[in-house]
């Protein structure tokens, strides 16, 4: 089997696959393209591991919590998209102990996702000092602390809201860690949405972006996507969510990350061949493998 693609940041892994889980995993293998699986929670994450457990090669998994799972809270469609069901969060306690025995299983490849997510600061009455924020911080700090004790790099996730930027404060916070590192830390911002101002800061600081299906249907991102060296650039799905053009209106799924790099070819204006190679060589130096 070869390699000819990867998708960075997927979630196959969640219920959305609970029908034909398999048969997504081996339609993307047959395709030439690996996964990494990212979990949210304790549970995805160890379903994570168990996927990549089954599987010789090609599929990986990252563990962590993400930030709307750090407090108990209520996700609707506007805030979800694509249709996604609502739901609650339970709130979950970063376990020291638990995610540092999973992380230092060997198909494990990063920490997260894991970040700031402000998105709630436009629509209720949260500040920088609202407990939900303090919260998330707190567990970002724990999942940085975990990476770096493991030497593994972490899958962020951030979002902006309340006309604050969540790019900034989440580098601020890693920058702050790098003080204090003779290896400054690994990180990638997935599904970046951000200015080329917050990406160039990103980007300065030694960190990398991936990015998604969106490039096919949305022109806010080309100026981000033209400047970043193709040096430093992730593709992935975040599948199930954000299919790509023509999938548009169906569930995602990772074979589709293919889309996205003939969206960097062409936002670049460079050879779709040239893209490829290189963003598979980014993503085996990141995440340390080595793909046949």
């Amino acid at each position: 089997m070869r390699f000819t693609h990867i998708d960075c940041h997927t979630h196959v892994n969640f219920s959305a696959y609970d029908e034909d889980r398999d048969e997504v995993v081996q339609r993307a293998l047959d395709a030439g393209v690996a996964m990494i699986n990212v979990g949210t929670q304790k549970d995805t994450s160890l379903k994570a591991i168990e996927m990549a457990e089954r599987y010789e090669t090609g599929v990986y998994a990252i563990i962590g919590i993400h930030p709307i799972h750090t407090d108990k809270s209520h996700h609707d469609e506007q805030e979800l998209g694509e249709g996604n069901k609502e739901f609650t969060s339970r709130g979950e306690v970063f376990d020291h102990a638990t995610y540092r025995s999973l992380a230092k299983h060997p198909k494990v490849v990063g920490i997260g996702e894991c970040g700031l997510d402000y998105y709630r600061m436009e629509h209720e009455s949260w500040n920088m000092e609202h407990s939900a924020v303090r919260k998330q911080e707190e567990v970002f700090r724990q999942h940085i602390e975990l990476a770096i004790e493991v030497n593994k790099p972490l899958m962020l996730h951030v979002r902006s809201g309340g006309g604050r930027s969540a790019y900034l404060d989440a580098l601020s916070i890693l920058k702050s860690y790098n003080l204090n590192l003779e290896s400054p830390l690994r990180g990638n911002f997935h599904f970046f949405a951000g200015s080329w101002d917050e990406a160039k800061e990103i980007l300065d600081a030694g960190f990398f972006l991936s990015f998604t299906g969106v490039l096919t249907f949305a022109q806010n991102y080309e100026e981000v996507v033209r400047n970043t060296p193709l040096e430093r650039i992730l593709t992935e799905t975040d599948a199930p969510y954000v299919s790509p053009v023509p999938f548009r209106g169906k569930r995602n799924e990772p074979m589709h990350v293919r889309e996205v790099v003939k969206a960097i070819a062409r936002i670049k204006k460079q050879d779709e061949e040239e893209v490829r190679i290189q963003v598979l060589k980014n993503a085996e130096h990141f995440f340390n493998i080595t793909l046949p």
